[in-house]
């Protein structure tokens, strides 16, 4: 089979760094025709500058990076540098990237090339908020159609929140771009916290990124020893989290995952419980699936994963 054709929208975040570095490790599986940014973990000045860095550690500044939207479609912004230090990438010796920040707006690209690619060739892969895939459908929803899948990380169910009591976090900063794009009709697969939380690093599992003895070995392994302190003191789990790697993973191997097909909707209206993923997946409801919600994972298989393609860069 020719490689998948994605585009990456994302807020960088060490764990979306990784995210891409998968990406641009598996050329026989991805096809990556672009990276868009969107304002989420950091904003948007950084999470277009992270991207950026993130594709010159990996020796690809050819990649084409799209600064998108600046904020949710209608809610102020929600950042999490709690989680991710100050930059977005903190951990690593950071530097200015070289490479262009393309012209053209994150949105009007994802709208671009989905009607200039044939129908049902281009898959989306968000990785934060939904925002820009939400700016794309409206603006332009010509385009619902033409999208192979969307494949994202967001959500929980058993896990419940991480932002609030309710809400894991890249649904409660857009949670109407997410409400938007669940009811698209488009083909959704969701990674929400209920698997992340199940690939965790471990020390093990971070050492064995700096022993590929890489620039990418040394920066993923930096980056994942910032990262994880976070989920570390709040959870009590021996390591953190690689929530965003989980979507590129199911593209190559899916046979490490394994879910549901349920009905998913997002709750936007209660100042309680905004932004929760109200996941039906015990059926209780008569409401159609829309999701295939994701619900375990191969951790091993997820690791040695990572580490072979990272090794390649």
């Amino acid at each position: 089979m020719p490689p998948r054709k994605i585009i990456i929208d994302t807020d960088p975040g060490q764990d979306d760094a990784v995210a891409i570095l998968l990406a641009l490790g598996s050329p026989e599986d991805i096809d990556l025709l672009g990276i868009t940014t969107v304002a989420g973990n950091v904003p948007l000045a950084l999470t277009q500058k992270n991207a950026r860095i993130t594709c010159e550690v990996a020796g690809r500044p050819e990649i084409k990076v799209f600064a998108g939207c600046d904020a949710p479609l209608e809610r102020p912004l929600v950042t999490a540098e709690h989680v991710h230090g100050s930059t977005g990438l903190d951990g690593p010796d950071l530097f200015e990237p070289t490479m262009a920040l393309q012209d053209r707006h994150g949105v009007e690209f994802i709208i671009d090339t989905l009607r200039a690619e044939a129908p049902g060739t281009v898959t989306l892969c968000p990785l934060g908020p939904l925002t820009n895939i939400g700016a794309a459908f409206r603006k332009a929803p010509d385009i619902i159609d033409r999208v192979q899948e969307i494949v994202l990380m967001g959500g929980a169910y058993f896990e419940v929140g991480n932002i609030t009591p309710a809400a894991e976090f890249n649904i409660y900063v857009d949670p109407e771009a997410a409400r938007d794009v669940l009811a698209s009709g488009v083909k959704i697969t969701m990674m929400p916290l209920d698997v992340t939380h199940k690939a965790l690093t471990s020390r093990a599992r971070v050492q064995a990124f700096r022993d590929l003895g890489s620039r990418v070995g040394n920066f993923t392994a930096d980056m994942l020893d910032f990262f994880e302190r976070f989920d570390v003191e709040k959870y009590g789990s021996e390591g953190g989290p690689l929530h965003d790697p989980c979507v590129i993973a199911y593209l190559i191997q899916p046979e490490l995952f394994s879910g549901r097909h349920i009905n998913v909707e997002i709750e936007t209206a209660s100042p309680l419980t905004l932004g929760m993923t109200v996941a039906d997946w015990w059926g209780v409801t008569d409401r159609p699936a829309n999701a295939l919600f994701i619900g375990d994972v191969d951790a091993d298989g997820f690791f040695a994963l990572l580490t072979e393609r990272l090794g390649r860069l």
